[in-house]
C-alpha cells in the first residue's frame, strides 16, 4: 500500500506515453486523458486519507536504504498540492474540449498536459534534491511544447525568452546542487537536514541557501526575477495559461518553502529576512503591474506575482499561523487563479479581444457569467468567507506574532490592490455601453462555462469549509515547523 504515493506520478506518465501512439485520434485523446485524470484524482484522495491516518508515507526506490536510494515522500503538504494540481488539470482539460482548436489537439496537446502533471506531481513528492531537478525538467519540457503549440508569432517570440530563462535557471540549479553535495555529501533532503547541522559551516550553507533562492525564485517569479513571466504566460491559449498560472510558479514556491523549512534554518536572521524582503518587493511589483495594464490576461498574471509574494511572506515568518496560512493560501491560489483564467477566457472568446477598453455591457447578455466572475474576484481578494480570507488572515497573524508589523500591513494593503484590479475587469467588461460581441453557440458556451463554474464552486466550498480543512493544514504546517517528523519518516529514526 505504501507504493500508492507513486501512482499520481506513474498514472499520468503511463497514459501520456500511450497517447503518443495515436495523436490524430482526437476523441480517444480526449477521453483517455479525462479518464486518466479522474483515476489520478481518486488515487490521490485515497493517499490523502492514508497520510492523514498513518502519517508521512515514504519509499526509497531500488531496495536501497535511505539515504542511498532515491526517496519519494508524501507528507500532508505534498499530497494536498498533488491533489490540487490534479483537480485543476482535470477541469482545464474539460474546458479545453470546447476551447482548443482541432490542429492543436492533434499535435500532442493532451500528452503534453499529462507529462507536465507528471513533472509537477513528481516535484511535489520527491525527497531527493537532484530528483527535484529531474522532475522540474519533465514539467518544463512539456511546457515548452504547450507554449509553442499552434505556432502563432507571439507564441514563438515569447517561447524563446521562456526557454532561455529556464535553461539558465536549470543550469544554475545543477551547479547549486553540486555545490551543496560537495559540502554535505548527500542529496536526500532528510539527510541534508541532518548533515547541515553536523558540518558546522554556516557561511557556506548560507551562500548555498541564497543560490537556491535564486534558482527557485526564477521559476517561482519572485522580485526581481519575475521579468520573464507576464509576456510569456500571455502568449499561449487560455487553457495553457490557466495551467501555467495555477501550477508552474507554485512548484518554485513549494521548493522554496520545503528547503527553507527543512534544512536552510540555521541562519534565519539572514536567509529568512532576505526571503521576507523579497516577498514584500514581489507584492509591490505585482501590484504595480496589476493596476498598470488594460489587458485582462496581464492583470490576472500580475496577480499571480502578488500571490507568490504573499505565500512566501508567510513562509518566511517560521511560526505556526503564518505557515498554516501559506499552505491555505497556496492551495486557494491554485484554485482561484485557474477559475479566473477560465472565466476571462470566456470573456475574450465572446468579445474577441483581451483589451478592457474594447469591452462593455456583457452583464445584459451574459449575467450569470458576470456574477460568477464577481464571486471569483471577491475570492481572490480575500473577502470573507471566500477562499482567500482564511489564508491571508493567518499569514497576517503570523506576521504580527513575529513582530513584522509593516510586512503584515503590506499584505493587508495588497488585498485592496487585488480587489481594485479585478473589479476593473468587472466594471469595464460587464457595465457600460454594450459592444458588438461574437455570440457563442449554446453548446460551446456551456462547454466553457460549466467547468469554470465548477471550479469557482470548489473555491467557494474551500473558503466556507475551511474549518473542516484545519486538521489537514495543521499537519502540513507541523512538518515544516518540526523537520524531525519528516526526517524520521524518511530515515527511520536515524
Amino acid at each position: 500500500m505504501i507504493n500508492l504515493l507513486l501512482f499520481p506520478i506513474l498514472i499520468p506518465f503511463l497514459f501520456a506515453s500511450i497517447l503518443l501512439l495515436f495523436p490524430k485520434n482526437r476523441l480517444a485523446q480526449r477521453w483517455i486523458t479525462f479518464g486518466t485524470l479522474l483515476l489520478t484524482l481518486f488515487v490521490t484522495f485515497v493517499l490523502l486519507f492514508k497520510v492523514k491516518a498513518d502519517g508521512i508515507q515514504a519509499i526509497t526506490l531500488g531496495s536501497w536504504p535511505a539515504p542511498f536510494g532515491i526517496s519519494m515522500v508524501s507528507d500532508m503538504l505534498s499530497v494536498l498540492l498533488v491533489l490540487s494540481s490534479t483537480l485543476i488539470t482535470l477541469i482545464v482539460v474539460w474546458y479545453s474540449f470546447s476551447f482548443i482548436d482541432r490542429d492543436r489537439e492533434s499535435y500532442f496537446y493532451y500528452p503534453g498536459i499529462l507529462f507536465m502533471l507528471t513533472g509537477v506531481n513528481g516535484a511535489f513528492t520527491t525527497g531527493d534534491i537532484f530528483n527535484m531537478f529531474v522532475f522540474f525538467e519533465v514539467l518544463l519540457m512539456s511546457s515548452y511544447l504547450l507554449i509553442v503549440l499552434g505556432g502563432e508569432k507571439i507564441q514563438l517570440r515569447e517561447s524563446i525568452k521562456y526557454i532561455l530563462v529556464n535553461v539558465i535557471s536549470s543550469a544554475l540549479f545543477v551547479v547549486t546542487v553540486a555545490y551543496l553535495y560537495s559540502v554535505i555529501g548527500t542529496l536526500n533532503m532528510a539527510d541534508i537536514s541532518v548533515k547541515i547541522a553536523e558540518v558546522n559551516q554556516p557561511g557556506i550553507i548560507t551562500v548555498i541557501a541564497v543560490l537556491f533562492l535564486m534558482v527557485f525564485g526564477l521559476k517561482g517569479a519572485i522580485f526581481p526575477l519575475y521579468f520573464w513571466l507576464p509576456s510569456s504566460y500571455a502568449a499561449p491559449p487560455i487553457p495553457v495559461l490557466a495551467l501555467f498560472g495555477a501550477l508552474l510558479t507554485k512548484v518554485g514556491v513549494y521548493a522554496i518553502m520545503r528547503t527553507y523549512t527543512l534544512f536552510f534554518t540555521l541562519d534565519q536572521a539572514f536567509t529568512h529576512e532576505l526571503l521576507m524582503i523579497l516577498a514584500i518587493l514581489t507584492i509591490v511589483a505585482g501590484s504595480i503591474g496589476a493596476l498598470a495594464y488594460f489587458d485582462v490576461k496581464k492583470i490576472i498574471i500580475y496577480n499571480i506575482i502578488i500571490a507568490v509574494g504573499v505565500i512566501l511572506f508567510g513562509a518566511s515568518q517560521m511560526n505556526e499561523p503564518a505557515l498554516m496560512g501559506s499552505v491555505f493560501y497556496l492551495i486557494h491560489d491554485i484554485l482561484i487563479k485557474g477559475a479566473l483564467f477560465l472565466l476571462i477566457g470566456i470573456i475574450i472568446a465572446i468579445t474577441g479581444t483581451s483589451d478592457l477598453r474594447k469591452m462593455g455591457g456583457l452583464i445584459k447578455t451574459y449575467p450569470t457569467l458576470g456574477w460568477t466572475y464577481l464571486i471569483a474576484a471577491f475570492g481572490l481578494a480575500g473577502i470573507p468567507p471566500l477562499s482567500g480570507f482564511v489564508g491571508k488572515l493567518l499569514i497576517v497573524q503570523g506576521g504580527f506574532e513575529a513582530d513584522n508589523l509593516w510586512g503584515s500591513i503590506f499584505i493587508l494593503a495588497s488585498s485592496l490592490v487585488v480587489l481594485l484590479s479585478v473589479i476593473r475587469i468587472f466594471i469595464y467588461a460587464f457595465w457600460g455601453e454594450p459592444v458588438k460581441v461574437q455570440m457563442l453557440s449554446s453548446s460551446v458556451y456551456r462547454g466553457l462555462f460549466i467547468p469554470a463554474v465548477v471550479l469557482v464552486g470548489i473555491s467557494v466550498l474551500y473558503g466556507v469549509g475551511s474549518e473542516w480543512l484545519v486538521p489537514f493544514m495543521s499537519d502540513a504546517s507541523n512538518v515544516m515547523l518540526d523537520p524531525t517528523i519528516y526526517i524520521k519518516a524518511v530515515l527511520g529514526g536515524a
